[in-house]
């Protein structure tokens, strides 16, 4: 087990996100554990990017003087596996919303699948999803979304290294994606319908790696809570 000053001078946590859990209640929970355990005012504590809450599987999370580490950490490349349902698509890209137009997936063969794949392999451009964190003139553009206001957002430049279909139910295509520090996933469902000529979104994802970790070796916060908290004898490295 871990001590106080282990967690104050730099611990990397590898958390395994439950489904709808925002990254922001992950990072609390540990918080709350470690600042109760050792009677803590405050400790720095923080998370190497974000994942949405409709999206499971690893978050990196930096203690201490770890937390200086994060910005190098976010830029390692990740892995996710996921579905990306067709024939029908959502204005947030996934299933936050309610879909909003419904298109043709008779056409779709496997090989096609297969076949477009290739067109979103390497360096591409990619427009970020408007119901997104990120900001416009100091605003997040999910609330010019939820506002129902139109903004013209930048495409940027994002690497996709491994673009694998694991699995063909239609309308459900499952998948493995290896990309860059930047990539939407939820846009890249987008894009995907769009080049089969119909239309898609993101109905599950979980994300396996970040760089060299693995979400194997990751545990749930209500685990770490356990442990950290003494409520379960159980075998971890914290």
């Amino acid at each position: 087990m871990k001590t106080k000053e282990d967690f104050l001078n730099g611990q990397l946590l590898l958390i395994d996100k439950p489904l709808t859990w925002t990254s922001f209640q992950a990072v609390n929970a540990l918080k709350w554990a470690i600042r109760r355990k050792f009677d803590l005012k405050k400790i720095k504590i923080g998370h190497a990017g974000t994942l949405d809450p409709l999206a499971t599987g690893l978050l990196l999370i930096c203690t201490g003087k770890f937390t200086k580490k994060i910005n190098e950490l976010q830029g390692q490349l990740k892995e996710y596996t996921g579905d990306i349902t067709l024939g029908a698509t959502t204005p947030s890209y996934d299933l936050e919303s309610e879909i909003d137009n419904e298109y043709p997936i008779a056409h779709i063969t496997n090989i096609l699948i297969h076949e477009t794949t290739q067109q979103f392999i390497g360096q591409i451009e990619q427009v970020p999803p408007i119901f997104s964190a990120l900001k416009k003139n100091g605003k997040r553009l999910y609330e010019y979304a939820r506002e129902g206001e139109k903004v013209e957002i930048k495409s940027r430049s994002i690497e996709i290294f491994e673009f694998e279909i694991t699995n063909i139910k239609l309308p459900v295509v499952s998948f493995r994606v290896v990309c860059s520090k930047g990539t939407y996933i939820r846009s890249l469902a987008h894009d995907f319908g769009k080049a089969l000529e119909s239309g898609g979104h993101l109905s599950a994802l979980r994300r396996t790696k970040i760089g060299d970790y693995n979400v194997n070796t990751a545990i749930t916060p209500v685990d770490f809570e356990k442990v950290v908290l003494g409520n379960v004898p159980m075998h971890s490295n914290f």
